[in-house]
C-alpha cells in the first residue's frame, strides 16, 4: 500500500475505537457467539457467564461502534452481525487462538 493509499487520520481514529471497543474478552465471545446466530441479551449473557444487563452494556458499545445490529421481535432483542469485515476478524481469532490452533512451543 503506498502513502496516499492509507486511510485517513480521521478513519484511522475510528479503526482504533473499534479496536479498543472489541478488545474485550467478554465482548470478542459476544462476537464469536453471534457470528454463529442470532441470540437474545439472555442467551448472550448465559453462554457468556455474565449478568444480562452487563452483556446488553457490551452489546450497546459494540452497537454504537457499528459492529453490531440489533433487531426488535415483540418483547426480546436479537443482534447479528453488522459489518461484515468483523467476521474477518474473528475469523483471524479463531484460527490464532482456537482449539485447533498449533500452540507455538516454548524454547
Amino acid at each position: 500500500m503506498s502513502v496516499d493509499q492509507l486511510p485517513t487520520r480521521t478513519a484511522l481514529e475510528k479503526a482504533a475505537d473499534c479496536l479498543r471497543t472489541l478488545g474485550h474478552p467478554a465482548r470478542l465471545e459476544m462476537c464469536l457467539l453471534i457470528d454463529a446466530g442470532q441470540y437474545n441479551v439472555g442467551q448472550i449473557a448465559e453462554a457468556c457467564g455474565i449478568p444480562s444487563h452487563v452483556a446488553s452494556e457490551h452489546l450497546r458499545l459494540m452497537e454504537r461502534c457499528g459492529l453490531l445490529h440489533r433487531n426488535r421481535v415483540g418483547r426480546e432483542t436479537f443482534y447479528r452481525i453488522a459489518e461484515p469485515s468483523l467476521r474477518d476478524i474473528l475469523s483471524c481469532i479463531g484460527r490464532r487462538f482456537g482449539p485447533s490452533a498449533k500452540r507455538r512451543k516454548k524454547p
